[in-house]
């Protein structure tokens, strides 16, 4: 791996940028129903192929975006996790975002990327806050949020798939982040 493309590193992760030949890894995680029960289902060949295209066009635009989370014992891509520019009402914001393989849940891997992003978002780019949005019914991920620093702070409806799905805005300052 170029150390340029490597994010973050921690006990047990390295953080780097997507590539195109992370497609096959990207639908173990993307297409499966149940990580994807938030977005309201399993994504496509093609909702996979144009989330890949997205984030290669955030690194390219912003600097970042959503990352390949790499095991470090098995070398194996089993999520993904990065910062990205996302609309909130009256205001875009940086976002950490984290989608795992099933079988990695609950064994801490997403908080662990999450607070590398943090860092990486006060450090590297000197932001002075960042959140996480979250869907209201995914109480995994609020709950990797609030181990990150977060606090809810507000609530607003995103329309997605047909749908009115109720989100909670995560946030959390550089000197929250520096107190703690």
């Amino acid at each position: 791996m170029e150390e340029m493309d490597v994010f973050a590193e921690t006990e047990r992760l390295i953080l780097r940028k997507l590539v195109l030949s992370d497609y096959d890894d990207l639908c173990k995680i993307l297409q499966d129903e149940e990580v994807m029960y938030a977005y309201e289902g399993a994504f496509t060949d093609e909702e996979v192929r144009i989330w890949l295209q997205r984030q290669l066009k955030r690194y390219a635009d912003d600097g970042f975006g959503l990352c390949a989370v790499i095991l470090k014992e098995n070398g194996e891509l089993i999520g993904q996790c990065g910062l990205s520019m996302q609309n909130i009402p009256g205001r875009r914001v940086p976002e950490i975002g984290y989608l795992f393989q099933k079988k990695y849940w609950h064994k801490g891997y997403a908080t662990e990327a999450a607070r590398a992003c943090k860092s990486y978002a006060f450090q590297v780019l000197h932001a002075d806050e960042v959140f996480s949005i979250i869907r209201d019914t995914n109480t995994a991920s609020q709950n990797v949020a609030r181990r990150n620093g977060m606090v809810q702070v507000s609530t607003f409806v995103k329309h997605f798939r047909g749908v009115d799905m109720p989100h909670y805005v995560f946030s959390c300052s550089r000197s929250d982040s520096l107190e703690q």
